[in-house]
């Protein structure tokens, strides 16, 4: 299977059984990519949440640092000021940085599809393969 990008959403939903998308994004597939900037949102959705779901996340990170098939690519000065100058190229959209990143980041390594339900992906042309069932609101 070729590999993915993994967004902020699918790592919360596979961290919470509860959420609409944790059947599905089971298995998904064995060669994931995603940014340190990524985990960075991903722990941040966290950060307020009850001790268990909270530990399950710091526990999840670095699972996903030691994982064969989860390639974590570093923040780099590089990759914030390409998330930078995408987000400057996009003054009406509503794009967060840390969306902006991994679009670029996507770009760098020619990856086309990403685990997500954010259609900022699809608008930048990529296919977002949990946006046709779900829809999260973001936060963080």
């Amino acid at each position: 299977m070729k590999a993915v990008f993994a967004d902020t959403f699918y790592w919360i939903a596979l961290t919470l059984p509860g959420d609409a998308a944790y059947r599905r994004a089971h298995p998904v597939t064995d060669d994931v990519v995603t940014t340190e900037e990524v985990l960075t949102k991903y722990l941040t959705f966290f950060c307020a949440a009850p001790e268990y779901p909270r530990r399950r996340a710091a526990t999840n990170v670095g699972s996903m640092l030691t994982d064969t098939s989860v390639r974590v690519i570093p923040q780099t000065h590089a990759s914030f000021l390409g998330g930078l100058a995408l987000y400057r190229s996009r003054p009406d959209k509503g794009y967060s940085l840390t969306d902006c990143i991994p679009m670029e980041t996507m770009r760098t390594v020619g990856l086309t599809e990403a685990l997500t339900n954010d259609r900022h992906f699809e608008q930048e042309g990529f296919r977002a393969l949990f946006r046709d069932e779900y829809i999260v609101p973001c936060r963080g």
